[in-house]
């Protein structure tokens, strides 16, 4: 059965369907022997589709994997660094990393820590990344001074961004110390850096940034205890169940 490309190259594992686009777009993916482009079309049991030279298979297709990683300071949130730094894959084991098409969605910023989902199914991770997604993601930031309510009611309304207004967000503090405060921040999307350059821009930077959930998935879970920095766990059963449902909804 024919599918665009990109699709087919997320489904089978190769990479996520935004890094698909990409491979695409340097032009290292070939369908019978010719250059691809964006939007084209084939059939992974009749055409022979290639990245970088190399086959795809399509003789058995990797199993769905859904992992929580708590990402520590100093890793960066992609598969690969062409500046040899430690990715969230070199934190996983072989046997998972590699062949298996996994790939972190979304983004944490390398000086930040904390929830990061890593899948192998690239239409969740489309979905998940897609402009229109509301999942609520929870951080704990650690800002220097001590922001006052009409600065923290400006973070909940919206603060504009590129000429594009941020959505409402639900920000508290927590605790304050002698130069600093820790806030609490609740945000349903995740523009490129948001929480940073929003707070630079109240005048508050943030000194550390710390996912602790994503909709109902924790780093801390009930009778298992708390997800150490470096490790990862496999998704329980509910919580793929909510991000599917999360997704389901919207047409992309």
């Amino acid at each position: 059965m024919e599918a665009r490309l990109q699709k087919i190259l997320s489904q089978w594992g190769i990479a996520s369907r935004r890094e698909a686009e990409e491979m695409i777009r340097d032009s290292r993916v070939r369908i019978n022997g010719e250059l691809a482009h964006l939007g084209q079309k084939a059939d992974p049991h009749k055409d022979t589709i290639t990245v970088d030279g190399k086959p795809v298979s399509t003789v058995q297709r990797p199993a769905l994997m859904y992992l929580l990683l708590h990402k520590p300071a100093g890793v960066v949130t992609t598969c690969e660094d062409p500046q040899g730094r430690l990715t969230v894959l070199d934190l996983l084991p072989k046997q998972i990393s590699s062949g298996q098409g996994i790939h972190p969605v979304g983004r944490l910023d390398v000086d930040s820590t904390g929830a990061l989902i890593l899948t192998n199914d690239g239409d969740l991770t489309f979905g998940l990344t897609h402009p229109s997604h509301s999942i609520s993601k929870t951080y704990r930031v650690l800002v220097k001074g001590h922001p006052p309510q009409e600065v923290l009611q400006m973070w909940r309304q919206g603060v504009v961004l590129e000429g594009k207004r941020t959505r409402p967000a639900q920000v508290r503090v927590i605790e304050k110390f002698a130069n600093s405060s820790c806030l609490e921040i609740i945000l349903k999307e995740g523009r490129n850096r948001q929480i940073r350059r929003v707070a630079q821009l109240l005048g508050y930077p943030v000194v550390e940034l710390h996912r602790t959930t994503i909709g109902p998935i924790q780093l801390h879970t009930p009778g298992k205890g708390y997800l150490a920095e470096g490790e990862y766990r496999h998704l329980e059963e509910f919580e793929i169940r909510f991000l599917k449902k999360a997704i389901a909804a919207h047409s992309y």
